[in-house]
């Protein structure tokens, strides 16, 4: 018997990837999004999740098996984070209890539970590397931990099992998305292919140099999905990357070489993508014009701000993937393969030349 799946924020990275892998083995999935996108085998549900009542009413028929909480919304600091993020978490669950039917709720969260939130990432006493799934909260606020609090709260009323999964910089497809490397550095590569600029490293040494690893949103969505489907796997936080470690002092001439580029010598210095490409929107629209692309828009592609945040970290950050392997999670993603198969795809739907 089919099973119903709803995925909340199903026009994003880890929303569209995950919905994807459910369509694949058989579910059907509703796609809940502001603003969802045409997706074979989703059935899209517009709510705003900021609008308890509109959400009720927009899933008042639904009677999901699983939901999959794939999204949040950024505010101007992290007591509004938290705020509005928890309220959205809420809202959701508040609205599909009536029906009764759900039985596993999986929320996407991030190493920024080990890191802290964007206000205080990567300072004070932060737990060693590998980060590991036991080590405890940081003694400050999160709305990861808000959110948290909403689904373990929701569970122990409602009788659903739940799962945290805690990725690493997800690399997958997005338009619009807040948090997107692998698309923003296309662009970059690409406007430096254009404007003759070089193609330099914005990050820090450390990250230049240390160990790192990444999550693709394929490798993410099979770990939802495994989740959701393996008992073992009920009631647990999980940390969830590709499976290999790189250093970025080989990705990047890794890149550099997809696109054709000379990678620039890194001498140590921070320079942000944010201040590289302030003045690139002008460039971009000139050169979707001439190469017919689909978005003239760059900051509907880059998001140069979580790119630097991710890049200028100064301390090594690699992720232990040891409990899911425990419990028969095997799956293993290169992450060079990863940002290649999205440069390939942005470049066959004509959002990059």
């Amino acid at each position: 018997m089919s099973k119903t799946a709803l995925v909340v924020g199903s026009s994003g990275i880890a929303g569209g990837a995950v919905a994807a892998e459910l369509t694949a083995r058989g579910w059907s999935v509703l796609g809940l999004a502001r603003r969802p996108v045409a997706q074979d085998g989703v059935t899209p549900v517009v709510a705003d999740l900021q609008d308890p009542s509109g959400a009720a009413a927009a899933l008042a028929q639904t009677r999901p098996d699983a939901v999959f909480f794939t999204t949040w919304s950024r505010q101007a600091n992290e007591a509004e984070n938290i705020r509005v993020n928890a309220a959205m978490v809420r809202a959701v669950l508040d609205a599909v209890r009536p029906a009764a039917s759900v039985r596993h709720v999986a929320l996407v969260t991030g190493l920024k539970h080990y890191l802290g939130p964007f206000e205080a990432y990567g300072k004070g006493v932060l737990p060693q590397t590998p980060f590991r799934e036991e080590q405890a909260r940081l003694d400050i606020d999160n709305f990861y931990y808000a959110q948290e609090d909403e689904v373990f709260a929701a569970a122990q009323a409602d009788g659903f099992a739940w799962s945290v999964h805690r990725p690493h910089t997800i690399i997958g497809r997005a338009v619009g998305n807040a948090m997107n490397m692998g698309t923003t550095l296309a662009a970059y590569a690409s406007l430096c292919r254009e404007t003759g600029r070089p193609f330099r490293f914005p990050g820090s040494e450390a990250q230049w140099n240390g160990l790192t690893d990444m999550t693709s949103a394929t490798q993410l969505a099979r770990h939802l999905v495994w989740a959701a489907t393996t008992p073992a796997a009920a009631n647990q936080a999980f940390n969830v990357v590709n499976g290999d470690v790189f250093r970025w002092k080989w990705m990047w001439g890794r890149i550099a070489d997809w696109f054709g580029l000379t990678p620039a010598p890194f001498d140590g210095t921070i320079t942000p993508l944010e201040t590289q490409m302030a003045e690139d929107g002008e460039v971009w629209r000139r050169l979707a014009a001439r190469e017919n692309l689909v978005e003239p828009n760059l900051d509907r592609l880059a998001s140069p701000w979580h790119t630097d945040a991710d890049l200028g970290r100064p301390i090594e950050v690699v992720t232990d993937m040891g409990k899911s392997r425990r419990l028969g999670f095997l799956d293993y993603q290169p992450t060079d393969d990863a940002f290649f198969a999205l440069f390939e795809q942005l470049r066959a739907e004509r959002l990059i030349p």
